[in-house]
């Protein structure tokens, strides 16, 4: 009798498992449409500003040219942000298709899914993250 009941409580620890999986992965391809309609936006973007970029202007206000160049390289600056950050989401997009997407660089463990809805690019759990932050307040005593 009571090897039945252990028999049973693990057919149903492994059927909860498993729907835990399903549930995971559904999110997990959530995440990659979002991530996909991200790089889209990012990619319009980019070719926006680019058609827009002002060229190398001369006025004759000095003034009027410190705020021209002030202006393109804030958008520039912009630019390389958004290319760091389109760069993390081809790379999650990538690590999502390998199957190894959640999983935590540092200590292997899976990071929760509200890390990865919240920060979809991210490839350390918040324990990692939190001890990487703290290793790098240090070396900067």
């Amino acid at each position: 009798m009571e090897k039945e009941q252990t028999i049973k409580r693990i057919k149903k620890t492994k059927t909860k498992k498993a729907k835990a999986r399903k549930v995971r992965e559904k999110k997990i391809q959530e995440i990659r449409k979002k991530l996909m309609a991200q790089r889209e936006a990012l990619l319009t973007g980019a070719v926006e500003a680019l058609n827009e970029l002002p060229g190398q202007t001369v006025f004759p206000d000095l003034g009027d040219q410190a705020s021209a160049e002030t202006d393109r390289s804030f958008m520039l600056r912009l630019k390389g942000r958004e290319q760091r950050l389109l760069k993390k989401i081809e790379d999650a997009i990538e690590r999502i298709d390998n199957g190894v997407f959640g999983i935590c660089d540092r200590c292997g463990e899976e990071i929760d899914i509200k890390r990865l809805e919240a920060r979809p690019v991210t490839t350390m759990c918040i324990e990692c993250k939190i001890q990487q932050e703290e290793e790098e307040k240090l070396m900067e005593m």
